[in-house]
Formats: structure tokens, sequence, C-alpha cells
């Protein structure tokens, strides 16, 4: 299903009443986990995630005995911080909106913060190492983009860990960021997430989301716009195999004027008990005139026994906008396709992969970083060579 809604224009599916933000969420947004009810799963942001496997991230019962190891590598002119709890830039991008995330706001020691100074452009990217090292940790990170400098920052995550963590992104009026956070972790690892933009005016905002590893990821990204002209561009791949849970549940508040969103995520599945979750939702307040957005979920299917939930949400509260839309699907791997090119010559396990890399190639070309990219597409051959090659 796609929709276009041009300004001042309503279709089937599109909720045009003025609910509060995050209408879809169990409590109001906070940094304080007692302000949030332990959830049970019949709760609709919880639902389709299976709440034993946390690992007791959701009810209080995780205690932080273990740790991730954090390196950063960045180019001159760069700062690099490591900061107490009170520092003034933390939580200033937005509130935890559930309790896994305040759970890891409140018990997180030290927080690291990575500074790119005003009308700064880097020609290299910032590199963040997160190593899992085995039990449960809390974390936060900070990446702050000062007016009209231009950033890449990679964040890599590997090993084992029970992971809770909240990172924020600051970028100043005219700035831009793009951000690749990357899920590699050991098949056994945990890992819940709250990634909160706040762009700037004028500013550019690009996230690509690539998880592979993990026996469940649960991840949260959100944009919020602090002033007219700002633009955000959120990519996600993500392969889930045989027993994994990947779920990513996106959020854009536009709640100022003149502002865009895009989303374009792909998955695919493979292997018994495989499932993904998809939730888009997308905001337009009454104050949000000239707004445009569209949000964009695929899902391919490889095998029997793997399950796609896909809900994209739009909610609009004024017609003056320029347009907003979104589309989902989910399809099995096409026989057809296949016939086609091993018509021509090509062998079967060879034309399977080319059908899968084509179908996530136009996403990690978004990377634009050369041996990220390779390793990404590196990956995906791995992943289907388990079932598929």
């Amino acid at each position: 299903m796609a929709e276009t809604i041009p300004a001042g224009s309503t279709t089937d599916g599109v909720i045009q009443v003025g609910q509060p933000t995050d209408a879809r969420v169990s409590a109001p947004a906070s940094y304080d986990v007692a302000d949030f009810p332990v959830p049970h799963g019949r709760e609709e942001d919880w639902r389709f995630t299976p709440l034993e496997r946390l690992r007791g991230l959701h009810d209080g019962t995780a205690v932080a005995d273990g740790g991730v190891k954090v390196e950063v590598t960045a180019p001159e002119g760069v700062t690099v911080e490591t900061v107490g709890r009170d520092d003034a830039r933390l939580g200033k991008a937005g509130k935890p909106v559930d309790r896994v995330a305040a759970q890891a706001y409140s018990s997180f020691e030290k927080a690291s913060v990575v500074s790119v100074p005003k009308e700064t452009v880097l020609t290299e990217p910032v590199r963040i190492a997160v190593h899992g090292e085995g039990g449960t940790a809390f974390g936060h990170q900070v990446v702050e983009v000062g007016a009209f400098a231009e950033a890449v920052v990679v964040i890599d995550h590997t090993g084992d860990a029970t992971l809770a963590a909240n990172v924020e992104y600051l970028i100043g009026d005219g700035a831009k960021l793009t951000v690749v956070s990357v899920q590699d972790w050991d098949d056994t690892a945990v890992h819940a997430g709250q990634h909160t933009a706040l762009v700037g005016r004028d500013a550019s905002f690009k996230s690509v989301v690539v998880t592979f590893g993990g026996d469940l990821v649960r991840l949260h990204p959100r944009v919020v716009y602090g002033a007219p002209g700002g633009e955000a561009e959120l990519y996600g791949v993500y392969f889930t195999d045989n027993g994994q849970h990947q779920e990513h549940r996106l959020f854009i508040d536009h709640d100022t004027p003149h502002c865009r969103s895009n989303v374009a995520y792909k998955g695919a599945l493979q292997g018994a008990e495989a499932h993904a979750v998809w939730i888009g939702d997308v905001l337009i307040r009454a104050a949000a005139e000239g707004t445009d957005t569209y949000e964009l979920n695929r899902n391919l299917v490889l095998t029997d026994g793997a399950r796609v939930d896909s809900v994209p949400n739009l909610e609009i509260e004024t017609g003056e906008i320029v347009g907003a839309g979104h589309a989902s699907a989910t399809g099995r791997f096409e026989d057809e396709q296949l016939f086609y090119l091993m018509a021509r010559g090509i062998p079967a396990d060879e034309a399977r992969r080319l059908v899968v890399r084509g179908f996530f190639a136009e996403l990690v070309q978004q990377i634009g970083i050369p041996d990220l990219e390779e390793r990404l597409i590196s990956k995906i051959e791995a992943e289907l060579e388990a079932s598929v090659g």
C-alpha cells in the first residue's frame, strides 16, 4: 500500500485527529524510570517485543555486572570527552520515551561526548567502537556538531553484552551530520537503544542504521526539530536470521514549520522464528505548516518460518503541508527473478546473491564510506551462505 497526500487533502488510513505526541506509547516521556509502568506485552509499544528475552532491562531486575569498551578515533579538531551525569549536554536532545531508555538514563555512570566545532568540515569519519565484554551494561553517548560544521560518525557495535543505551545527536544551525550505526553483535547479545536527534535551523541529519547481529535488538530512532528548515533522512538495513528478533521503532516529530523528512528501511529474513518489526510513526502537528515527509518499508522473506510486522503510522493535524505519505510491503523471494538470471547462465546460488544484493544496494550506498559498505555487503553474503547460498 502506498499513499501520497497533497497539501490540504486526506486519504483513508491517515489519522486527522488532535492526539498528543506519542499517542501510541503508554506513558509520557521522562528521565525517571518510576514514571513508566513495567510493560507486560499488551501495550501498543511493547506488543511485538518478547519481553522475556530482554533479560530484565524492562522491569528493573537487570544489574550492571558487565561492561562495554568504547574507543573513539577522531580527526584533528574533534573533542572527545568522558563526562559525569551533571554535564549540561546530557538529555538536551530529548527525554527517554520508554522504561528501558529511562532505565539506561538513570543507570549510566559516565557518558561519552564527541564535539565537532562550528564551521569545521571533517574529511574523515569519526569512528566510535562499542565492544561488549559480557554481562549487563548501561551507556550514554552524545554527538554534538556545531553550526555550519559537517561530519560523518560511525558507531560500530560488536561483541557480547546486554546493553541499554541512549544516543543523542545535537545538530547546530546549518550543520550536516551523517551517522552510521552498525549492530554487528554476537548472536547472544541483547541491545535496546533510543537514538534522538535534535535538528537545528536549516540543518541536515542523515541516519543509516544497519542491524545484523544479536539475539534481540530493539532500537528507537527519533527526530525532533529545533527550528524551521531542518531536514532528516533515516535509512535502515536489517538481515534477520534464524531465531533473531530485530525491532526498529521510528518517530519523527514535525512540530516546526517548513521541515522535511524521508524514511526508507529495508529488511531480509530467513530461518525459523526470524522476526523483524518495523514501526514508522510520523506526527505533523498543527504548527508544522509546510512539512514534507515520506516513509517506506520493504521486506524480503527468503524462507518459510520468518515473520514480519510492518506498521507505518501518519498523524496530521494541519492541512497546510507540502506532502505526506507512506508505503509498506512484504514479499517472498520471487522465483521468476531467479529463473530470469539462471536462464542467462548464472548459477542459482549466485543468482540469489545478486537479487538480495540488489535489494539492499541503494540503501547501503547511502553510507558513503567504501570500506564499511564493502564490509556490510560481505556480511549480507555471509548470511546468505548459511541457508540461501
